[in-house]
């Protein structure tokens, strides 16, 4: 088990940092910078239009759609997982974090593009969709593509169970340490909630998710900037630190400049893609439900999934931690998941302390909802909707299981499985960015769209 350890460390380290990368940079560059070019239109045509009635079929929504995909990217790493990145890659991983960030964009709009040119209408009438469609139709030799499906679909049923199990416990013990609270009777009540939302299918994940997540990330955020706000002396030292620290950053990193240069900007990368999900196929399957005329303005809500995710939240949770200097405490390094809350304590006292508590559990509670979606859908699509109804009850389980601690030894193993639902998305995505360049065009040229909607037709 050691061994799979290490190995699965190894793998998320450089390997899969630097596939993501390259990836995002060579669609950022084959799509001409399309995230650039149009970002004040893409955010005109998502943020700008939510309460404007949608166009083309679809079974919710384009903004339940963006609510339910943000449940699934928006977790306990935004809270947690930031600071870690501070801490191992030094304060110049937040700007390598928006980097990266900015380019994988051109990886999440190509694959909720492609998710729902390919997508389908299942036996109950909703639309379904994302990697396993676009790979078992995409591709031009269809024995690989229902191989890479297979692959791709299996790994991600499988690999949500152990996940799911790391939520369930990450919320109960969360509870547990700040309400003293049970975490076994936290996890069972958590397991009933989800229970009520997930078995009422997508349009009841989409309504809660609509709901919840607006109200979950504004009260995190809104909190978070007012710690800014008490710290607004420190915000100009904090940038310029920022900048500085992503191109020289601390020797005691790496040992020489090369290897501190590289592990600050693998943390930052790493940190950024593994937030936003830039590139798991993930946030396709939500999308492929959403009512829109063309893939590609769907796909422009993607892209503002990783504004609110990575370019806000973590962006909240980096400065919190950099202003309020909580990272520069003796034990920072050792309690680093910690130091969130530790600059929430700082700023509003126990209050604080709940504030983070009580985000973590919202943000993993809609996390769980989600993706026991995505795990269904995958069931659904290898054995029958059956399979996706069984796999529904599994996961709900796991939820209590995680949360009575069991099961830790399969936890071990979801970096693995995360691995082989990354590696076949990425290939996919790749291979098939022809038929994203070419509905790009089409959208951008064609009257009905990009031209009609600027007054140009």
């Amino acid at each position: 088990m050691n061994k799979i350890v290490a190995f699965s460390d190894w793998l998320w380290g450089y390997p899969i940092v630097t596939l993501l990368l390259l990836s995002s940079l060579f669609l950022t560059i084959y799509l001409g910078f399309i995230q650039f070019r149009h970002f004040g239109y893409m955010m005109k045509q998502t943020f700008g239009s939510i309460n404007r009635e949608p166009k083309g079929e679809g079974t919710i929504t384009p903004r339940q759609a963006l609510t339910s995909a943000l449940s699934s990217t928006v977790g306990a790493a935004n809270i947690v997982g930031v600071p870690t990145a501070i801490m191992m890659g030094g304060p110049g991983a937040v700007f390598w974090m928006m980097v990266i960030a900015f380019l994988g964009m051109a990886l999440k709009y190509s694959e909720n593009v492609l998710g729902l040119f390919y997508r389908e209408k299942n036996s109950k009438d909703e639309f379904v969709g994302g990697p396993t469609y676009y790979m078992k139709k995409g591709f031009k030799n269809k024995k690989v593509g229902i191989v890479f499906a297979f692959i791709f679909a299996l790994a991600l049923m499988l690999e949500l169970i152990p996940s799911i199990m790391v939520q369930g416990n990450s919320a109960a013990s969360t509870v547990e340490d700040t309400f003293n609270i049970n975490a076994g009777v936290i996890g069972i009540i958590l397991a009933i909630l989800a229970s009520l939302v997930v078995f009422g299918g997508i349009k009841r994940i989409a309504t809660f998710t609509e709901m919840i997540v607006p109200v979950m990330v504004g009260l995190y955020c809104i909190m978070g900037f007012i710690i800014i706000i008490i710290n607004i002396q420190h915000v100009p030292g904090v940038i310029v630190l920022v900048i500085e620290k992503a191109f020289n950053p601390d020797a005691a990193l790496g040992g020489s400049f090369g290897a501190a240069l590289a592990t600050t900007v693998r943390w930052g990368f790493a940190r950024g893609i593994y937030s936003n999900e830039a590139g798991l196929g993930t946030s396709p399957i939500a999308h492929a439900a959403a009512k829109t005329d063309h893939p590609v303005r769907q796909a422009f809500w993607s892209v503002s999934e990783i504004v609110v995710d990575t370019l806000i939240i973590c962006s909240t949770t980096a400065f919190v931690v950099l202003v309020s200097d909580v990272w520069k405490a003796k034990d920072a390094k050792a309690q680093s998941a910690a130091l969130t809350a530790r600059a929430f304590n700082d700023a509003f006292g126990t209050f604080g302390s709940w504030i983070v508590s009580v985000s973590m559990v919202f943000f993993v509670f809609s996390t769980i909802i989600v993706v026991i979606y995505y795990g269904s859908r995958m069931a659904e699509y290898l054995f029958g909707l059956t399979a996706g109804f069984i796999m529904k009850i599994i996961y709900v389980l796991s939820i209590a299981v995680g949360a009575f601690g069991a099961g830790t030894q399969l936890w071990n193993l979801l970096d693995i499985a995360l691995a082989c639902v990354l590696i076949p998305n990425i290939i996919a995505v790749v291979v098939l960015a022809p038929k994203v360049k070419e509905l790009t065009t089409e959208f951008f040229t064609g009257k009905s769209y990009y031209l009609k909607d600027k007054g140009k037709n």
